[in-house]
């Protein structure tokens, strides 16, 4: 069960796991805490997570006033502080890396380790169009789950959409009871796609391990390749046959992968 918690003078809702070191979970576009239900379930006994629901996703409402990911890297550093966590492993996906990418850059002290899954440093030609077409298209849809069923497109793959995986988080959005506002999305999105950190990753200093999945379109190994490179140290790996959400389709390998390097951080933090 999660709870509301103030940090920095903004509401957030927070799901908090388990026992042992802190991890930092960061959600993407439009999603909540619940998205990171496989590893809240399965890495609780070895760590304990957090979860929330970035500004203008789920029950934490959106200010007026601009969005920026170096303003919600602020957000996730001020609830860090908020709960007493001194440092954390944090893991970002898709909008929620780049906001980890961020954190890092802007507080790192609090980072103990970074996971970027499904990233990029900045948007390519690819990127913005595709990005365009999603402001408009949460504007057209007919309705809520035709827009669902579009955008999913783009984040999971065949196999999911042909073993009724798709339809079963079609299903779950749609009962979801805090659903994000048309206004909401396009402002996050816009957020996102104004991400950039490229030439200053180099600065980055916490270990990073960057996860990309084979099939993605959405931010495809290419883009999650250059990131590692620019990062001193950084690991890159490819998930083969998974899209832009293998934290969902392929829990089991993502956990022990992301698992297995935070263990490696924290033997080589404690030699």
């Amino acid at each position: 069960m999660g709870e509301m918690i103030d940090a920095g003078g903004t509401e957030f809702w927070v799901e908090r796991r388990g026992e042992g070191p802190d991890v930092l979970l960061i959600a993407g576009l439009g999603d909540v805490a619940e998205a990171w239900q496989s590893q809240l379930d399965g890495l609780a006994d070895r760590y304990r997570l957090t979860a929330f629901d970035n500004r203008g996703a789920g029950r934490t409402r959106l200010p007026e006033g601009p969005l920026s990911v170096p303003r919600m890297a602020d957000d996730a550093a001020a609830l860090l502080r908020a709960l007493a966590v001194p440092a954390a492993h944090v893991a970002g996906f898709s909008g929620g890396s780049f906001i980890a990418q961020e954190l890092a850059l802007r507080h790192p002290g609090l980072v103990r380790s970074l996971v970027l899954m499904s990233t990029c440093a900045r948007p390519d030609a690819y990127f913005r169009r595709m990005t365009d077409f999603w402001h408009w298209m949460v504007e057209r849809a007919p309705g809520e789950r035709a827009m669902l069923e579009a955008f999913y497109l783009w984040v999971y793959t065949a196999r999911a959409h042909a073993d009724g995986t798709v339809d079963r988080f079609v299903e779950e959005a749609l009962a979801f009871p805090h659903p994000q506002s048309a206004d909401a999305f396009r402002r996050q999105l816009a957020a996102f796609a104004g991400h950039d950190t490229l030439d200053r990753l180099p600065g980055i200093t916490a270990p990073t391990l960057v996860l990309a999945g084979e099939l993605d379109i959405a931010t495809p190994p290419r883009l999650g390749r250059a990131v590692a490179e620019r990062i001193p140290g950084a690991e890159f790996e490819m998930i083969p046959g998974e899209a832009h959400q293998p934290f969902q389709e392929a829990a089991d390998v993502f956990n022990a992968r992301v698992d297995a390097f935070w263990r490696e951080v924290d033997a080589a933090a404690d030699s």
